[in-house]
């Protein structure tokens, strides 16, 4: 890693040092090295483009950003070489040489600023995808979050009345993605509203019909929201026609999956949580 002079680090600290410069530095932490496009950053964070446009200028001459052109629009993400070696820089000595939890020097020591080319993980979230039948818009999702950000969440999928098997249309257009389709089965929401079950952070149901049914108690409180999506199951025609339904279905799941992985989620109250998730299920 590449050392990092003091003017750079006195540049970064004082780019980072505004609360919507921090917000977008954060966010696009979490984005991970794809990035991001200025529009999606505007949307998420309810940033003015002229405003949005001078902090990203500032963190960019920071050396805290990257931006490349992709069509017509310009992606920025983070540039985690001088995260990290601006990490190491404010870590460097820590503890005063002493390992952490062992004669703690009297100064704060967290487990990762001991290793400073180590990160603190991000938090992980358990997200509920239900459906009525849950055998292919409930488990589409599941598919595609768990293949999309399988560090930060882990995807399950249930429905009020479960078919008890996932139709093979939905099987089908997961094996020809590349998405692993082990383990998928249909299955009821009951299992997941008993002690011992998965905490869950997010409920979302992506069917008219389960989100007018009364759903079990949910331990935690999670975010609920819904997504509704047409039913590929109810396509009639060709094998064309019925191909281009799940096609379809899975492809506003995908949309709304990726603007859910984008949000600050670790910033954001419950509430905050909870509008974004609803705006999420509108946004087409």
């Amino acid at each position: 890693m590449a050392a990092i002079t003091h003017t750079e680090v006195v540049s970064a600290l004082a780019a980072l040092a505004h609360d919507a410069r921090l917000a977008v530095f954060k966010l696009l932490v979490q984005a991970g090295p794809d990035g991001l496009a200025a529009g999606v950053l505007a949307e998420r964070l309810s940033l003015a483009p002229s405003a949005l446009s001078f902090h990203l200028k500032e963190l960019t001459q920071s050396g805290l950003l990257l931006q490349r052109p992709d069509g017509r629009k310009i992606m920025y993400s983070a540039r985690f070489d001088t995260m990290n070696a601006l990490i190491s820089h404010l870590t460097d000595n820590c503890c005063q040489g002493q390992p952490c939890g062992v004669n703690a020097a009297p100064v704060a020591c967290l487990p990762t600023s001991c290793n400073p080319g180590a990160t603190m993980p991000p938090t992980s979230y358990n997200v509920l995808f239900l459906c009525t039948g849950n055998s292919a818009r409930s488990i589409l999702a599941e598919a595609q979050l768990n293949a999309l950000a399988p560090h930060r969440f882990t995807a399950y999928s249930a429905g009020s009345q479960p078919a008890g098997a996932v139709n093979p249309h939905t099987l089908a257009f997961l094996q020809h993605s590349g998405l692993p389709t082990e383990g998928l089965r249909s299955k009821s929401w009951q299992e997941f509203s008993v002690e011992g079950a998965p905490h869950m952070d997010f409920i979302v149901t992506v069917c008219d019909q389960a989100a007018g049914e009364i759903c079990p108690v949910w331990p935690g409180h999670p975010a609920v929201a819904h997504w509704g999506v047409a039913d590929p199951v109810a396509a009639k025609g060709t094998d064309a026609d019925v191909h281009h339904a799940f096609v379809t279905a899975a492809a506003v799941l995908r949309r709304r999956i990726e603007l859910f992985t984008s949000l600050p989620l670790d910033s954001l109250d419950h509430l905050a949580r909870q509008q974004h998730l609803a705006e999420i299920g509108v946004a087409g």
